[in-house]
């Protein structure tokens, strides 16, 4: 065993080679172009791998939430391929944006001009997607402003719009009336605008069809192997396994209470595996009491996390293992071949995006190129 995995409570390992294969995936079922959001350094599985895995694999277009994110990412992409900073540029920094070799997302009245004001001060055209709101009330240019864009076609004066996007709210439930909803309003919106490639569907909305795919697609999560079709089959690879190894294990009796406030009491004589990672890990407080855990050697018992889950370690009930040796240093899974992150994450109370952005540092990272979950 390599000695920083030794060293490390936890090991968390990544298959390159499935999140070529869900780009591939994705790419195939919208026919058109598929970029990827690589935001929160990409979905905290390491932009700086993930970005020339999914360059490899086809991908011309990289989406990051922050300036700061898109400066960190550019060293590692070909500089002929776009990276789009969502956020658009912080009040001021248009110009670090623009020497940084990267492309904004306009969101706001105020962002167009500061991007408008540049390109006339360096007197030539500058690149830019428009966002617009189609209903979900988070980024972009208001109806009304679209309206105003559309009159005023000064308010785009030195500024060449590469596309023109905008985001679902509820593309995870497919018959949610607002993916309709924003649909039209999409459609209604950018026919006021010159004619332009046109950018609406993420992950979830890959799969609404083809009436939201548009010219380009952004997925993010899907990528990283959250199941992008809740209650359905995931159609995407799992690509993390995690696992956490023993530091010892003990026997209690009936009665005997685990961990703070004694969330749980043994109905029955008790082995008891200590686990070394927690919340600090970011392996959620909420799974206390309601997360599995999987010793590979005996895939098919799922053993309960007992008690609350502490900031260095969690426990696990081993007692449905009976004999079987359990030592200090296995490694046991807490998301992989038998438990998916999605799983994890519900029973944590929580959605596999925000589980996965939250695993922490101080895992033993790897990367494969296959059979990682395998």
């Amino acid at each position: 065993m390599d000695i920083a995995a030794q060293w490390a409570g936890g090991a968390l390992t990544i298959d390159l080679a499935a999140i070529a294969a869900n780009y591939r995936t994705l790419q195939s079922v919208v026919g058109g172009e598929c970029g990827a959001a690589i935001k929160a350094d990409a979905y905290g599985l390491g932009a700086l791998t993930v970005g020339p895995t999914l360059e490899k694999a086809g991908c011309r277009r990289f989406f990051v939430a922050h300036l700061s994110e898109g400066v960190a990412l550019r060293p590692a992409i070909s500089r002929d391929i776009p990276i789009f900073v969502l956020h658009g540029p912080p009040p001021g920094t248009s110009r670090d944006l623009l020497e940084a070799g990267l492309t904004p997302v306009l969101n706001s009245v105020e962002q167009l001009a500061e991007w408008r004001a540049l390109a006339a001060s360096l007197g030539r055209m500058l690149p830019a997607v428009i966002q617009i709101d189609s209903g979900m009330a988070r980024f972009g240019l208001t109806a009304e402003i679209v309206t105003t864009v559309a009159n005023d076609p000064g308010m785009l004066a030195g500024v060449k719009p590469l596309f023109v996007m905008s985001h679902l709210a509820c593309a995870d439930e497919p018959q949610h009336p607002a993916n309709a909803a924003q649909l039209a309003a999409f459609l209604r919106l950018t026919a006021l605008l010159p004619e332009l490639p046109r950018s609406l569907a993420a992950s979830s909305g890959i799969f609404l069809g083809p009436d939201w795919h548009f010219d380009i697609v952004r997925p993010g999560a899907a990528l990283y192997g959250v199941n992008p079709t809740p209650g359905r089959p995931n159609p995407m690879r799992p690509v993390v396994r995690l696992q956490a190894r023993v530091i010892q294990t003990r026997d209690i009796p009936t009665g005997q209470t685990v961990g703070y406030g004694g969330l749980f009491t043994a109905a029955r004589p008790t082995r008891v595996a200590l686990l070394g990672i927690g919340y600090g890990d970011g392996f959620h407080r909420a799974a206390s009491n309601r997360g599995r855990a999987v010793l590979p050697s005996h895939s098919e018992t799922h053993l309960p996390i007992i008690g609350r889950v502490s900031m260095d370690s969690l426990a696990v009930d081993i007692t449905d293992l009976g004999g079987s040796p359990v030592s200090a240093g296995t490694p046991f899974d807490l998301i992989g071949p038998h438990i998916s992150l999605d799983e994890a994450a519900a029973a944590a109370g929580t959605i596999g995006y925000e589980l996965l952005t939250d695993l922490g540092g101080r895992y033993h990272r790897s990367y494969t190129q296959g059979h990682a979950a395998s």
